[in-house]
């Protein structure tokens, strides 16, 4: 009894890594929970991000846990079987690299590799704002980018990327991403006005029930929420920067049958 004990509490944990274009975020994840354990631990992602770079990179975050099993990756692109097949904020090499044979092979450990957004969307799916939710719900992610993770009725719709339909005569994550905010010295006010436009194009193609924000705007939410229109609602989520880590955890344990 002690032994299956024992080995079921190993199942409960999973190192999540969230790969993104700054930083190449990690920590042991309680899948039952979805509770950090430990200090969470950051490197950041080499320049230039090429596949052999980034999965050494990831080898030194797995050797600092001293973690020798199974490993939860979200990736900044849509991911297919593993297989990376866009690259849109990380290197160009990555097109049709199987990134998680490469890491899997540069690490000695079985490595899961998601969709960075669809991570986080599973984390607010199960412990957070999205829990026990029905209908579709859209989480967007704002950042560099524009993440998105579709779900119908708890079940996710991979790979969708939502940041990159055309709005205003421009991909829109060039026209509303957190980096447009900053780089065009937006007000939370004039830049929500563009976010609610995004949101309204989003409605009109899906008519979501709910949208949840994740990333850094998400804390801001007041700031801008009196320029949000949409008949769904807009709500920040709860896991805000460790849902990518949480949600990469329990894509690895899922996939270990954990």
């Amino acid at each position: 009894i002690e032994h299956r004990h024992n080995k079921r509490k190993i199942l409960m944990q999973m190192l999540g890594v969230d790969i993104g274009g700054s930083g190449i975020k990690g920590c042991l994840v309680d899948t039952e929970t979805g509770e950090l354990i430990g200090e969470r631990h950051r490197i950041a992602t080499p320049q230039p991000a090429t596949p052999a770079a980034v999965a050494h990179t990831l080898k030194a975050l797995v050797e600092h846990f001293q973690w020798k099993g199974p490993v939860g990756c979200g990736f900044p692109a849509t991911i297919h079987n593993g297989i990376a097949k866009n690259a849109s904020n990380i290197d160009k090499s990555w097109i049709e690299t199987d990134a998680a044979h490469l890491f899997a092979d540069v690490t000695g450990l079985p490595c899961h590799v998601l969709n960075d957004a669809d991570a986080a969307g599973l984390a607010e799916m199960r412990f957070g704002t999205g829990q026990d939710r029905q209908g579709v719900i859209i989480l967007i992610t704002v950042g560099t980018g524009i993440g998105t993770a579709v779900f119908v009725n708890g079940q996710l719709l991979p790979n969708t990327e939502l940041g990159h339909l055309m709005l205003e005569g421009m991909v829109a994550e060039h026209y509303c991403s957190d980096a447009v905010r900053k780089r065009e010295d937006l007000s939370w006010g004039r830049w929500g006005k563009r976010f609610n436009k995004y949101l309204a194009r989003l409605e009109f193609l899906f008519s979501p029930d709910l949208f949840i924000l994740g990333g850094g705007s998400a804390a801001k939410l007041d700031k801008f929420i009196d320029k949000i229109e949409t008949r769904a609602p807009l709500v920040a989520a709860a896991n805000l920067n460790q849902a990518g880590i949480i949600g990469a955890a329990l894509y690895g344990a899922a996939r270990q049958g954990g």
